[in-house]
């Protein structure tokens, strides 16, 4: 298990705001702001008096000194707040060889630079042949919509930085690397991740062209116990339009 980062402290939620902000109060009653780490819609995400962690920053250059990392639904499921603990989660799973597909690799580079932008990793096996078959690019997308009966749905919001991820994926596919794109489930409710064709169709039309390609999709659920949290199992990736089946 990881801790997601430093020191945590409990409250309930008040209110999320201008995006990025959200009021808290806290356990002792003092109420904060903090700092709502997720550019989505988080629809059905942000239940008023749900319980909460926040991690605490001492940096006095911080505006906010509280980041607002995870809720607990009335259904006693918790939902991952801060997108940018996926690719933590992620991380970890690697290093413990705990994703199925891709364990076995000698190691892995966090933020890499490809010609038309950056992916979140970059893995390289010392077996494998040093060309383009030798190195996987991976992508994390962290999925948290919740529609219903476990289903999880990607994107929340309509992403023109999720497209261009897609199109680098699929541009490094077509030079002869594998590609994949994984979906983080921090909804402990979710049990399948469907494209999210009602909110953004180019987004879900992009990767089904991606896949066709032989762009990869793997889908990891979190499981979390304040303040840990890690990859605990593969959850089905649907690319079949919603209903369709």
């Amino acid at each position: 298990m990881k801790i997601l980062q430093g020191d945590w402290v409990e409250g309930r939620l008040i209110r999320r705001y201008k995006r990025f902000l959200a009021d808290i109060e806290l356990s002792s009653g003092e109420k904060v702001v903090a700092h709502c780490p997720n550019t989505g819609a988080m629809t059905n995400c942000l239940e008023v008096g749900a319980p909460v962690w926040l991690s605490h920053s001492a940096n006095p250059a911080r505006k906010t000194q509280y980041t607002f990392e995870l809720l607990r639904t009335t259904s006693d499921d918790f939902i991952g707040i801060n997108t940018q603990r996926a690719n933590d989660l992620v991380d970890e799973g690697l290093n413990k060889g705990m994703i199925p597909g891709l364990a076995g690799y000698a190691g892995h580079d966090r933020e890499v630079k490809v010609d038309s932008g950056r992916l979140d990793f970059k893995l390289y096996s010392n077996d494998l042949p040093s060309g383009p078959s030798g190195f996987c690019f991976v992508e994390v997308k962290s999925v948290t919509l919740l529609e219903s009966s476990g289903i999880g749905l990607f994107p929340d919001a309509v992403t023109q930085r999720g497209l261009k991820h897609i199109e680098i994926l699929r541009g490094l596919k077509q030079q002869g690397y594998r590609s994949v794109l994984l979906y983080c489930v921090q909804h402990t409710g979710i049990q399948q991740v469907y494209l999210a064709d009602k909110v953004d169709s180019v987004y879900a039309a992009a990767v089904r062209a991606a896949v066709a390609e032989g762009v990869e999709v793997i889908a990891m659920q979190a499981a979390f116990q304040p303040p840990f949290g890690w990859l605990s199992r593969q959850v089905p990736f649907v690319i079949n339009v919603l209903g369709s089946l």
